[in-house]
């Protein structure tokens, strides 16, 4: 699949056709069924983030994302085209119906106003790996458990971790240790030099980038599960219909039932992916001495 500049020009001849469409009530589902039309190609936003979008030795794109979200496509007789992006621009463009797309996003309501949400794809919670030598309680099973500790953390700059890091950083000496940057990977760095203590990342991005950067003897993935809300499939309510949505779902459905799906996340996560991963263990374990399933 081609990846595509910022400033991407869709062909005239189909722009036309599409807006005669909306004009007449339909959207891309009528559209796909509509014998004769033009392939039904939908624009997704895509940005170096492994293991779900990244690029590989021969400079095309891959990951998680990128081949569930492509399978699932095909199976409705649909493809897309990808167009790298900055998160916020992403935004911006899915609410103004210049991009159909927007995989890994979490559900708001200011964003359900424009657009679409599927169902999650694959669950990978934020948690807080460690170096092997950091003064961690084996106990501690969420943020608040290590605040008053001394523990030293790292974040990336604009990023938000969930309540209880909302909630701890109205306390100054928690502030005070936190070691913010814009590179996830600058952090890893700054850990395996015993700078800091431990850095927030997503389950399975943590586990892939220790991976590449030779990590995983130094740095250990903890039992603090940080936050576990799901990211979604946003579809640009401007281009995009409810029932394409619905149909996207089944598919990942039929996907989850005939072991694709889990073959996609095996390929890339290793052999406990998505449910499986330890910190959705974990949160699996919560729930069910709480009594309650984990948030989804």
């Amino acid at each position: 699949m081609q990846a595509t500049s910022p400033h991407r020009g869709r062909p005239g001849r189909r722009r036309r056709a599409l807006m005669a469409l909306f004009a007449m009530g339909l959207s891309v589902t009528a559209w796909a069924q509509t014998p004769g039309a033009a392939p039904c190609v939908l624009s997704m936003r895509w940005a170096d983030d492994p293991p779900y979008f990244m690029r590989g030795p021969d400079g095309q794109v891959r990951g998680v994302r990128f081949e569930l979200t492509q399978e699932a496509l095909r199976r409705m007789g649909c493809q897309f085209k990808l167009v790298e992006l900055p998160w916020a621009r992403a935004l911006i463009e899915l609410e103004a119906g210049r991009l159909d797309m927007l995989p890994g996003a979490l559900r708001r309501p200011e964003r359900e106003v424009y657009a679409h949400f599927s169902k999650p794809l694959q669950r990978s919670p934020n948690v807080l790996f460690a170096h092997v030598d950091a003064p961690l309680d084996p106990r501690a099973r969420r943020l608040t458990d290590i605040a008053a500790t001394g523990f030293r953390l790292g974040v990336q700059i604009g990023v938000s971790y969930g309540p209880d890091f909302v909630a701890l950083s109205a306390d100054p000496a928690f502030v005070d240790r936190l070691q913010k940057l814009t590179s996830r990977r600058s952090l890893w760095q700054m850990m395996a030099l015993r700078r800091i203590d431990g850095v927030i990342a997503d389950e399975a991005t943590g586990r892939y980038e220790l991976g590449e950067l030779g990590l995983t003897e130094q740095i250990r993935q903890t039992a603090v599960v940080v936050s576990d809300e799901p990211a979604l499939v946003m579809f640009s309510k401007r281009t995009v219909s409810a029932e394409f949505v619905s149909r996207f779902d089944a598919v990942i459905a039929e996907m989850d039932r005939d072991g694709s799906l889990a073959a996609v996340l095996r390929r890339y996560l290793g052999p406990e992916p998505g449910e499986l991963t330890p910190g959705a263990r974990a949160l699996r374990a919560a729930g069910a001495a709480s009594g309650r399933a984990p948030r989804r």
